[in-house]
């Protein structure tokens, strides 16, 4: 049994994002923060798409402080 912590964080919150992204809501680095205490979006993406097989795709916006950051959604 794995009892690492950085694990069991990971893995809630691959599901807590996976739940998000099915009620059809976008996500941003930003708000993966805020929402979920997600440092690291760009892995639990790669974890919802390899393990959870959910067909994310990602797009560029433009937030209102002029950063281009990366948004993350389902697939229609």
């Amino acid at each position: 049994m794995n009892n690492n912590e950085n694990l069991q964080s990971s893995e809630s919150q691959n599901k807590r994002i996976a739940e998000y992204l099915k009620q059809g809501n976008t996500i941003t680095a930003t708000e993966a923060l805020e929402l979920f205490g997600c440092f690291r979006l760009a892995s639990r993406i790669t974890d919802l798409r390899q393990k959870f097989g959910l067909n994310i795709i990602s797009g560029r916006i433009i937030t209102p402080s002029g950063k281009r950051v990366a948004q993350y959604k389902l697939a229609e």
